[in-house]
């Protein structure tokens, strides 16, 4: 099975939350957040198995996070080091990063 294949799934438990890929094996990896208030999240935490490494995941995970942030009107605080390192790869989501 692909990466594209496999679904993101979501989990929200008030103030905060998680978007997370899980294999047919039962490998899971996840970006998680926090909520601060009505408009912006924290990124906190991504981690991808070692099942998942170089197929894309963790990138996706946070994609998905910038464009329902986008969407939503949010901005996004990436303290996780993976997700800080993918908002400087990535100017065009500096609309939705929280300065």
């Amino acid at each position: 099975m692909s990466d594209e294949q496999l679904e993101i799934g979501f989990e929200d438990n008030g103030s905060k939350g998680r978007y997370f890929v899980r294999s047919p094996s039962g490998d899971e990896a996840e970006m998680t957040f926090t909520r601060i208030g009505e408009q912006q999240i924290i990124i906190d935490h991504t981690e991808v198995p070692d099942a998942f490494r170089g197929q894309g995941i963790g990138l996706r995970l946070v994609t998905r996070a910038v464009e329902e942030a986008r969407a939503a009107g949010k901005k996004i605080i990436p303290l996780c080091p993976f997700a800080n390192a993918q908002f400087r790869r990535h100017p065009e989501w500096a609309d939705v990063l929280k300065r």
